[in-house]
């Protein structure tokens, strides 16, 4: 499948099969969130690999109750730690970068799990300190997505887009 084809295939996934994933599987998914481009190549990421019931149920109520989120099989918590990107960006790479980085990570890995017949949603609706403490977060480290995955048990049509004559501005606004 070419990458084009994935991003189209590409849908939030909220309901997932019985199956399980490998650790194949999610390995596969890991490292193409950690190839993820980040500014300065400081690569200001963690990734939380949640598989216990309990742990994906506390995500779960920290995303306000997101039901969801403890029914996939595997649940990733991408985390910024934005004192790395400050070591060379300062208050730019605390505020910007890192987060910029850990969303480009998360598409790395929504992407591969399209392109491998697999589903996610990227929340970002969740009270980050009850994440935190839902895997254990060391102060420092901020919880910037909760992204359960799993096989699809539908296929969302795709949603609107706005036309490309509406986003794209040449030269200036």
């Amino acid at each position: 499948m070419k990458i084009s084809e994935s991003i189209k295939k590409r849908r939030s996934i909220r309901r997932f099969s019985g199956r399980d994933l490998t650790d194949d599987d999610v390995e596969l998914l890991v490292e193409a969130a950690r190839l993820a481009p980040s500014a300065g190549n400081l690569q200001p990421w963690e990734f939380v690999t949640v598989r216990e019931k309990g742990n994906k149920q506390r995500l779960a109520e920290a995303a306000h109750g997101q039901s969801f989120i403890a029914e996939a099989p595997v649940v990733f918590v991408i985390c910024a730690v934005p004192e790395r990107s400050a070591t060379r960006y300062g208050k730019r790479g605390v505020e910007l970068y890192c987060l910029q980085d850990t969303a480009a990570a998360v598409q790395n890995l929504l992407l591969t799990a399209a392109h491998n017949g697999l589903g996610g949603c990227w929340v970002g609706a969740f009270d980050e300190k009850k994440a935190a403490e839902a895997v254990g977060a060391p102060p420092g480290v901020r919880p910037v997505a909760i992204v359960p995955v799993g096989y699809p048990a539908e296929s969302p049509a795709p949603r609107p887009r706005r036309d490309l004559s509406e986003v794209v501005h040449w030269e200036r606004f």
